[in-house]
């Protein structure tokens, strides 16, 4: 058994998603989904790092290059990112992002229950969210 740290974690700064093209990345997150873009850095020939967040958020996505190379040409690859993003009710997102054309699934689940609707959401670069309604 290994032993026991003491670093404390004290939360979640930020996660990332692969995108090939940011300008389409950054155009989705903030206005399909409304996000605010709080960062956007160069760290490297050719390597750009932006960050974007729904407002008052204190974790940000990050919309960090791919590794692989892909362009924009290439056909987006499904990853499930496991970021779930909370909505106040799940049928009126699913609506309002289908109407936008979003890439979002037909439906909106509804298990019962105490497990809230919720519905996946896919990005530009295949990237999957789910968007779970939450009060």
């Amino acid at each position: 058994m290994p032993e026991t740290t003491t670093i404390r974690v004290t939360g979640i700064i930020t996660v990332a998603v692969p995108v090939a093209d940011h300008e389409r990345a950054i155009a989705f997150y903030t206005q399909t989904l409304g996000f605010e873009k709080r960062r956007d850095a160069t760290f490297g020939p050719g390597l750009r790092w932006v960050e974007v967040a729904p407002s008052g958020s204190t974790t940000t996505v990050a919309l960090a290059p791919r590794r692989d190379g892909a362009s924009t040409e290439h056909a987006p690859t499904l990853l499930d990112s496991g970021i779930r993003l909370a909505v106040p009710d799940a049928g009126a997102a699913h609506a309002e992002l289908r109407a936008s054309g979003a890439d979002v699934d037909a439906d909106v689940l509804r298990f019962g229950g105490e497990v809230p609707p919720m519905f996946f959401l896919r990005d530009p670069d295949g990237n999957q969210l789910v968007i779970v309604e939450a009060p």
